[in-house]
């Protein structure tokens, strides 16, 4: 059997967790948790964990692990994933990735970026930069301090831009140039790359419906659990969509039709952020999209096989 590794990535809502167990039937396969949010212990509804239901139909890995408490990187993802992706070849079964977690497919498909960290203040210091000229101008500026980022980095796009701004000034190279210095530690393998490219209203009416279905599924006691044990607020555990909304409905600063609105609008874009990565550093992966779940398993299925 080739090294073969199957990666599905898409929106939130846009049904992935429910394919990849499609998928993982019928080619011997098993599932790797790619999201940030679901690797959580104390959270299953609000990262929208897969049920125990479909955690029985296939095995999943990865999946409500990791304390709250504690950090959880990047790199510490790749190292666990490393070994069950090893550990899914010794059974001879096929690694499938899911989630929504740009930056975790990224780093399977492009490598882990080797630029050292940059200071905090500096970092501060570019953001009220950017702040205080505007994107256009300091977009101008950027291209003066690295011509390599021309064509590269679209001139309204601030995230990427205070990037490049950051890496080049700290470490005198551009990002780029890093680039070309990361690696794939799976050059070996065959990649299928699927992104499931549902169109914004479905989607729309997927967040809508997954929001209602939330707050059936007890979301606001999973929060009144984690306020208890008072996490530190620099953890990104306390970003997953839901947490300060319904923190605030607790206080008595909303009403439960505000905050499922105030979820709506954040996931609503969420989506929409992870749409747009997929535009920027994506383009090479298959787009694929079907009203019908049977005809979008059989397109994956056409792809992956």
């Amino acid at each position: 059997m080739s090294k073969k590794i199957v990666l599905i990535a898409g929106p939130t809502a846009s049904g992935k967790s429910k394919l990849a167990i499609e998928i993982g039937k019928k080619i011997k396969g098993e599932i790797i948790n790619t999201d940030s949010m679901q690797v959580y212990k104390e959270f299953s509804v609000l990262s929208s964990r897969p049920s125990k239901i479909d955690l029985k139909k296939i095995k999943h890995h990865l999946y409500g692990f990791q304390s709250a408490k504690k950090r959880f990187s990047t790199g510490t993802w790749l190292k666990l994933v490393k070994k069950k992706i090893n550990q899914c070849l010794k059974d001879k079964k096929i690694p499938i990735l899911v989630g929504g977690t740009g930056l975790y497919f990224e780093v399977i498909t492009k490598g882990m970026s080797k630029i050292p960290n940059i200071d905090f203040k500096i970092r501060n210091k570019i953001r009220d930069l950017q702040k205080e000229l505007g994107q256009q101008k300091f977009y101008e500026k950027l291209l003066k301090l690295d011509p390599l980022i021309k064509n590269k980095i679209e001139p309204s796009d601030t995230q990427r831009s205070i990037r490049a701004f950051e890496v080049k000034k700290f470490t005198t190279k551009s990002i780029f140039e890093w680039y070309k210095l990361t690696k794939s530690e799976f050059k070996q393998f065959q990649i299928f790359k699927i992104f499931i490219d549902v169109p914004r209203e479905k989607l729309l009416k997927n967040i809508s419906n997954r929001v209602e279905q939330m707050f059936k599924n007890k979301s606001i006691e999973e929060v009144q659990n984690f306020l208890k044990l008072n996490v530190d607020l620099s953890l990104s555990v306390n970003k997953i969509i839901g947490v300060k909304e319904i923190k605030d409905h607790l206080s008595g600063g909303l009403n439960l039709s505000q905050v499922k609105e105030l979820i709506n609008i954040k996931t609503r874009q969420y989506a929409k952020r992870q749409v747009t990565w997929s535009r920027g550093h994506m383009k090479d992966w298959n787009k694929l999209y079907s009203n019908s779940f049977s005809s979008l398993s059989k397109k994956i299925l056409k792809v992956v096989s």
